[in-house]
């Protein structure tokens, strides 16, 4: 039987969000590496970002209604995977360069282009950096209440 979760989480940004993951007890793969495997996807993606912190194993296991020791072997075998690590009582934590994903550099270079031309179009506009910074705010938090309250997909 496949079993869906909406996972609620607080990203390393302080914003509410979700993850989807299904678990399906029929199939032969076990319900762990079915956790990981997706897990895996969504960090390699970019849904889970560097430095995010994942639920906890209790809270993760309680959401899913798995044992606790299927989300620990889970978060295990991704930290060997050097996608995430483990940081005793603070916390699993997605690593800053998981493997698979985006290199560090380029993410840097991409942050650059686009502040680039945020600052070139405000500008442009006329409009003051304190004002440019309250905008840029106030769309961070707009996308973060749009993310938080519609499902989303891994």
């Amino acid at each position: 039987m496949l079993q869906s979760a909406r996972i609620g989480f607080t990203d390393q940004h302080g914003f509410p969000r979700r993850l989807i993951l299904r678990l399906d007890d029929g199939g032969s793969v076990p319900r762990f590496e079915q956790l990981r495997a997706q897990l895996a996807v969504m960090i390699a993606v970019g849904r889970l970002e560097p430095g995010c912190r994942l639920p906890t194993v209790r809270d993760l296991a309680t959401q899913l209604g798995v044992a606790p020791g299927t989300v620990a072997r889970a978060y295990r075998h991704l930290e060997q995977d050097d996608s995430v690590r483990g940081r005793g009582r603070l916390g699993t934590f997605v690593v800053d360069e998981p493997p698979h994903s985006e290199p560090l550099l380029e993410r840097q270079q991409r942050l650059d282009d686009a502040a680039r031309r945020f600052a070139a179009e405000t500008r442009q506009l006329g409009i003051r950096t304190d004002d440019a910074i309250a905008a840029y705010r106030q769309s961070v938090t707009r996308l973060a209440a749009e993310e938080s309250d519609r499902p989303q997909a891994p």
